[in-house]
Order: structure tokens, then C-alpha cells, then sequence
């Protein structure tokens, strides 16, 4: 049998991770403290929290876990560590672009207001990119349990930085509340100011929500998007338009979309055709980063070396990296493979 080659040194793009969800479990504890925060029990057990989030009452206790742990951002320089060591932990998964996702208006009540919060995370994304050499940029997500106006004010917020470092427009949260309708004008705005359109669907619901996504968001990519799998005209519509999914399998077993990590179905979107980007979601609560989510396609799908390498390169086709960025990345891509 051929040796596997090692995931963390296969070139990829990392194009679903949130922002308080990409912290480091150490750092978390040490703000914490540094604050005088008492986190739940879950987040400070030294493993990942049991989670299930397919019912009303386990979404609500992420949230709060989640909030908790957004609660020990406070300053510029807990931006500017929090956004250092994501890329610090990409580069070292072998990511050569991040796509972070961040919905400004939670940080902006200590940060100053939404403007100074926006600033800061870009002007810490531009420094962590420097430092590391990652190729960096921000995904600005609008909550769809707020109120479309809302969604409004953020997509011409991140309309007018799109010159510093914002290429995209999301929308998260729970899929079950708010209808993706409502949320069309926001990504109207964002579309005509020239930023990618990439809301959450499929994932919490089936593969309604994903047309719902393509039918009145116009998205060019889906925010984990495999329930798909259970609908072939739509996995059809998918391939044929290339609608890049950003797949979290880790995130999926570990909310209870799926039982175990090979009910996950990467072959069925894989071999239908599907461009996918792998990602980790929130590695804070689920307990895996990048590298991860490609070991989970090798051991629980028979992914082949050649087959995961096709993933990484979806993944960078799927960014917005800049061509010479996707140029280098895709040449590392076939160097992993064949050097």
C-alpha cells in the first residue's frame, strides 16, 4: 500500500471559519481569566462540549456557548491575537488562503461602534497575513435572526471596505428562523459592490434552504450546503453552475446533522460533481481544525490522495484568491501529489 502523504503540507484554501469559533481553547481560558469571565463548564473541561444542535434547545446552548466565549473579546489586542494565531493555525494545516467569516455588529459595543470594529479585524487580518504569509481576507455575515434591515447596514458596511480586505457577504445563525427572502436586498447590495455572495444553507434544514440560497441570494457559494445530497436535481443545478459548498464535517457530526463522520456525504457531492471546500467551522467547540477535515475524507470516505487533492484544489478554485495566489497554490497542490 502507497504511504499517505502528510494533509498538513497539501496546499488548500480555508473558506468557512468563524471568528470567536476559530480561537484557541488556551487563549480562550487565558481572557477569560484575564477578565474575570466564568465560562460554562463545557468550554473549560479540556474537550470539546457535547453538542446537538438539530432541536431548538441545543441550538440555543451553542449559541450561549458560543457567546460566552465572545465575551473575552474586548480589546484590539485580543482582536489582533485571536486573528494572529487562526492564521498561524492555517498555515501550519497547510492553508495558503483564509476566508474568515465575522459579523462586526457582536464586537462593536467594546470596540467602539461597528466602523472602529470593521477596522480593527482588517487592520489585524492585514498584519497577521504579513507576519505568516497567509493570504488573508474577511467574509462579512450578516445574522439572520436579526432583522433584514440589519443585513442592510452590514452589506454596505462591507461594500465600502472591499478596497481593504472584505471580498464576501454571508448570512449565519440558525437556518430554521428567517426566510432567505427576506435577506435579498442585503445581498443585492453586496453583489453590486462586487463581493461574493455566500450564505449559510443546508446544514440545519434540507435541501430547500439551498435553493432558497441560490433562488433569492444568487449565491456563489453555500455555507455548508450538504443536505443537498438528498435532492439529485438540485446536487445537478450545483455541478453544473459550480457552486463551490463549504463543507464542515467535524461541525456536522459534532451538531448532530449527522450521526458519524462517513454519514457525512462527501462521495455523493464529490462524484456528483460538487465542488466542495472543506473547513472547520468553529474549531473552539468541535475540536479539530483544517488538516482534520481532510483526514476525516481519507479515513471515513476512502478519499484517495489524488481524489483529496482534487478537494484542495476546489477549494482555492472555489476562493477569492487573487489568480497568481490560485496559480501558486494549485502548482503546490500538484507538487504535494507527484513530488
Amino acid at each position: 500500500m502507497e504511504h499517505a502523504r502528510d494533509l498538513t503540507l497539501l496546499p488548500k484554501a480555508h473558506l468557512h471559519l468563524h471568528f470567536t469559533g476559530s480561537m484557541r481553547p488556551s487563549t480562550l481560558l487565558e481572557l477569560a481569566d484575564k477578565y474575570g469571565v466564568r465560562l460554562p463548564d463545557a468550554l473549560t473541561a479540556g474537550e470539546p462540549p457535547k453538542l446537538r444542535a438539530t432541536d431548538e434547545r441545543g441550538w440555543f446552548r451553542f449559541q450561549r456557548l458560543y457567546d460566552a466565549a465572545r465575551s473575552c473579546l474586548r480589546e484590539p489586542d485580543d482582536i489582533r491575537r485571536l486573528v494572529r494565531e487562526a492564521a498561524e493555525e492555517d498555515v501550519r494545516d497547510g492553508s495558503g488562503w483564509l476566508e474568515i467569516q465575522v459579523d462586526p455588529t457582536s464586537y462593536a459595543p467594546l470596540l467602539g461602534g461597528m466602523i472602529p470594529a470593521v477596522e480593527i479585524i482588517l487592520d489585524a487580518v492585514d498584519a497577521a497575513s504579513r507576519e505568516t504569509g497567509l493570504g488573508m481576507r474577511v467574509l462579512i455575515a450578516a445574522n439572520r435572526m436579526k432583522h433584514p434591515l440589519d443585513a442592510r447596514t452590514l452589506a454596505r458596511l462591507a461594500v465600502r471596505y472591499a478596497d481593504r480586505g472584505v471580498v464576501g457577504f454571508g448570512l449565519s445563525n440558525d437556518e430554521r428562523r428567517g426566510m432567505a427572502r427576506d435577506f435579498d436586498r442585503a445581498f443585492a447590495i453586496a453583489r453590486e459592490g462586487g463581493l461574493l455572495a455566500a450564505p449559510h444553507g443546508g446544514e440545519l434544514t434540507g435541501p430547500a434552504s439551498v435553493r432558497d440560497c441560490l433562488d433569492d441570494l444568487h449565491a456563489a457559494r453555500i455555507g455548508h450546503g450538504v443536505r443537498a445530497a438528498e435532492d439529485p436535481r438540485l446536487l445537478k443545478r450545483l455541478a453544473d453552475r459550480q457552486i463551490t459548498c463549504e463543507v464542515c464535517p467535524a461541525s456536522n457530526v459534532a451538531l448532530g446533522v449527522y450521526e458519524r463522520p462517513e454519514d457525512v456525504p462527501l462521495r455523493t457531492l464529490f462524484e456528483a460533481g460538487v465542488p466542495m471546500a472543506l473547513g472547520a467551522d468553529d474549531p473552539l467547540l468541535f475540536g479539530s481544525r483544517l488538516a482534520a477535515q481532510y483526514e476525516i475524507a481519507r479515513r471515513h470516505h476512502g478519499f484517495t490522495d489524488p481524489e483529496l487533492a482534487e478537494l484542495a484544489r476546489q477549494s482555492v478554485r472555489g476562493s477569492a484568491a487573487p489568480a497568481d495566489v490560485q496559480e501558486k497554490l494549485l502548482a503546490g497542490i500538484d507538487h504535494w501529489l507527484t513530488g
